[in-house]
């Protein structure tokens, strides 16, 4: 199978599960809720015509908490994509 025909198929089943995941795992759900969340409160800040030091604290703040949910959804892929091969 040619890799970009396989890395297609891929992005799609990563897409079909956190589809899955959105309607049946709750803490899956949340997380994904509290990142947009994030990016809403991030684009509020880039969007100000003057950031001040206190926004680039508070949006370093965001970015730090962004990522952490960003690793708590992958470590819930990674479960069930573990699940779904084995």
């Amino acid at each position: 199978m040619p890799q970009r025909r396989l890395i297609s198929l891929m992005d799609n089943t990563l897409d079909e599960l956190k589809t899955h995941l959105m309607r049946t795992d709750e803490e899956f759900r949340r997380l994904v809720e509290k990142h947009t969340e994030y990016d809403q409160l991030l684009d509020q800040i880039e969007s100000k015509p003057h950031v001040t030091p206190s926004d680039e604290i508070e949006e370093h703040r965001i970015k730090k908490l962004k990522l952490h949910l960003k690793d708590q959804m992958n470590e819930i892929l990674g479960r069930h994509r573990t699940h779904s091969v084995a």
